[in-house]
């Protein structure tokens, strides 16, 4: 999808919204008024979409420090247009996510899951990465909620689908995964009947 690099738009809003406005005054609105009808179309094409696009195609790169930047000059999230507000805010949540921010992610994701997505991959994408982070603070209720409705969607996106069959295979190995847990925060070992061992007497 061609898109046009973030700084030359505002040079471009600028140029044309300043010059149409100084064409007005010196010959008339009429002579203006195409200048100025550019760079209103231009001003509203960046409150609807902002820098969701370029900011995307960052993260690809694994370039997540950029990302952010460019979604920072995203200066009204809440004017965009649904499904670019959607993925700002799914944007965020993974930027997020990779800096270690769970807290922000999750808040992030969560507003993310309110919004109208476009489909189940998006959706897919929302609930994996919430699962993941319940996983993370070893929050296996509200991850085992997330995954169910993981299960539900309809997935058609390989590299979304690849990532469903990892966490599937967290999931099934929860227990062993639980204990190792336990173990290192210094946890005593348990049977398989739940019982604590007795240490041996002397």
């Amino acid at each position: 999808m061609f898109t046009i690099n973030i700084y030359l738009k505002f040079a471009l809003i600028a140029l044309f919204l300043l010059g149409g406005t100084a064409l007005a005054f010196t010959f008339g609105f009429w002579y203006a008024f195409p200048l100025l009808l550019i760079g209103i179309g231009l001003l509203v094409s960046y409150f609807l979409l902002g820098t969701i696009q370029s900011a995307a195609q960052m993260v690809q790169t694994m370039n997540f420090q950029g990302a952010e930047e460019r979604l920072n000059l995203t200066i009204k999230p809440d004017w965009l247009y649904k499904t670019n507000r959607a993925f700002y805010y799914i944007l965020k949540g993974t930027i997020a996510m990779n800096d270690k921010r769970n807290d922000e992610a999750e808040a992030y994701l969560e507003k993310a899951r309110t919004i109208e997505l476009p489909s189940d991959n998006e959706k897919a994408m929302v609930e994996l990465q919430l699962a993941n982070i319940h996983v993370s603070r070893s929050k296996w209720k509200q991850a085992q909620l997330h995954y169910r409705e993981l299960k539900k969607l309809k997935v058609t996106e390989p590299q979304i689908k690849e990532q469903i069959q990892q966490f599937d295979k967290v999931m099934q190995n929860r227990g062993s995964i639980k204990q190792a847990a336990r173990m290192s925060k210094g946890g005593v070992p348990t049977r398989p009947g739940g019982k604590r061992r007795r240490p041996k007497m002397r």
